[in-house]
């Protein structure tokens, strides 16, 4: 989700920039095809850049083989991530997207003490276990006073390529009764597309349909 919103982001001129705040489970590079390790100077290090001018830093950026473990405790990771917004030297951005990992951990502790956020977008999945879970991020977010922008569905459906009808496969959503609950937008429901996985694995995320996270872009735009 953090890759498309960011080439979506782009492909309307903005200047984006994504810090992969995921350390133990990186693939924001793979995603964009990038494999190179980074470099830097005196002052920092220079992010990674996609085909399309997306700037962007990760562990796996920084390890001689990108399936090598990261092996590291909370407190290493947390200080990793303020260390990627404040030692990597960023070129003129817009619009900066953190990947978090799920839950409300060392992580996003850290991103919401520590980096100036302008607000979140909660990613979700249609089964009733992950909704506690999302609920979770939405009271952390509000304990905090870092500003929900709204939701989005991963995985929502599938649509059937004969018929059209939209296969619910991972059960009902329940993504409208938590945006109800809590006065939320849902922004996006993205459906599982063979295509778009294809794209993401094959480092193509660039190439990938974005239409159906127009309304997330406005959410963001309009900040």
């Amino acid at each position: 989700v953090t890759s498309l919103l960011s080439v979506a982001m782009s492909r309307e001129g903005n200047r984006v920039a994504i810090l992969d705040g995921d350390i133990t489970g990186p693939s924001i590079p793979k995603s964009f095809g990038v494999h190179e390790s980074i470099g830097g100077n005196d002052y920092g290090m220079f992010p990674a850049m996609s085909d399309t001018g997306i700037q962007m830093i990760s562990t796996n950026l920084l390890l001689e083989e990108e399936t090598q473990p990261v092996l590291l405790r909370g407190p290493v990771i947390a200080n990793m991530v303020a260390q990627y917004f404040t030692d990597v030297i960023w070129h003129d951005v817009d619009y900066m997207f953190v990947d978090m990992p799920p839950g409300t951990g060392d992580v996003a502790l850290t991103v919401f003490q520590q980096l100036p956020v302008d607000g979140i977008i909660i990613v979700t999945t249609p089964q009733e276990l992950v909704s506690m879970i999302v609920e979770k991020a939405i009271n952390m977010a509000n304990m905090m006073n870092i500003p929900v922008l709204g939701i989005v569905e991963n995985m929502s459906y599938v649509e059937c390529p004969d018929c059209g009808k939209k296969l619910y496969v991972f059960g009902e959503s329940h993504a409208k009764e938590i945006t109800d609950k809590y006065g939320l937008e849902l922004l996006a429901q993205i459906p599982l597309n063979p295509v778009t996985a294809h794209l993401v694995d094959g480092g193509n995320v660039e190439a990938a349909d974005t239409d159906c996270l127009a309304k997330a872009v406005e959410k963001i735009k309009s900040l």
